[in-house]
């Protein structure tokens, strides 16, 4: 078990880093990754048909577990809180759109994907309709890339790394890349919907790529560090609902792999 002063640490640590978050994240930004309008109505509403089953699934997985375990809502609700805080904060980006970290990861870990797939979604909903950030045309958009592909690649790189019993480090990992992940998805749906006239999808593709890394690598690592900080106080504060998800360790932590 951590002392005393480590867990005043951990808690130091997670509010230092989000306040970096908070001071770094411009007020002002366009748009909650894709903004509204921005698309041409067929992408729109491809997006839309795609991103639609997910969250459809999604909800069948939510009932399935709030009715076997009611006692993880609380921790359902922290998933969705911190995926709206995270991805709230935003940085203008590609004109039209804006960096900012995405939160899905956490939950992803929790809960699985199909489950993010309808928090990601009713975040991005109440951001466009209560903050005016990104729009109902666009959620489809949004949706697909930060609450479908994002978890999906966090599901897969955690479960691939927690294998070989480095847990902490598969969680910072799999919060950094769904990060990375969600933009490149993003960029490939600017590039697809405004190929460059010399060059087309590939030219536009690189170019929103190239863009959107100037503030995403940071925002990413940070994400990652944010999530574990998470994760390492839910290991203390946490521990009943992390057994009944499978996902309690106390013994694999990154003192004891720095250690070996």
């Amino acid at each position: 078990m951590k002392t005393k002063y480590q867990k005043v640490a951990t808690l130091l640590a997670i509010a230092g880093l989000s306040s970096y978050l908070v001071i770094g994240s411009p007020a002002p930004a366009q748009a909650m990754h894709i903004a509204e309008g921005y698309l041409p109505f067929e992408w729109a509403v491809f997006w839309w048909v795609v991103a639609l089953p997910f969250f459809l699934v999604g909800l069948r997985s939510i009932d399935r577990i709030t009715t076997a375990h009611p006692e993880l809502k609380l921790l359902l609700a922290l998933s969705g809180a911190f995926t709206f805080v995270l991805s709230a904060l935003k940085i203008p980006s590609v004109n039209g759109s804006s960096s900012h970290p995405t939160g899905t990861g956490l939950g992803t870990i929790l809960f699985g994907p199909l489950v993010m797939s309808v928090i990601g979604g009713l975040v991005l909903l109440f951001q466009a309709v209560l903050l005016a950030h990104g729009g109902l045309t666009t959620l489809g958009a949004n949706a697909f890339s930060m609450a479908i592909v994002g978890p999906l690649v966090a599901y897969v790189v955690y479960n691939t790394i927690a294998k070989t019993g480095h847990q902490k480090v598969a969680v910072f990992m799999a919060s950094m890349l769904e990060n990375l992940c969600t933009y490149l998805v993003t960029a490939v749906q600017l590039a697809l919907a405004f190929p460059a006239a010399q060059g087309g999808f590939i030219a536009a593709f690189i170019k929103f790529v190239g863009v959107f890394a100037i503030t995403q690598i940071p925002l990413a690592i940070s994400e990652g560090l944010l999530t574990l900080l998470v994760w390492n106080w839910l290991q203390d504060y946490g521990q009943q609902e992390l057994r009944i998800l499978g996902l309690f360790k106390p013994g694999n932590n990154l003192d004891a792999e720095i250690n070996e």
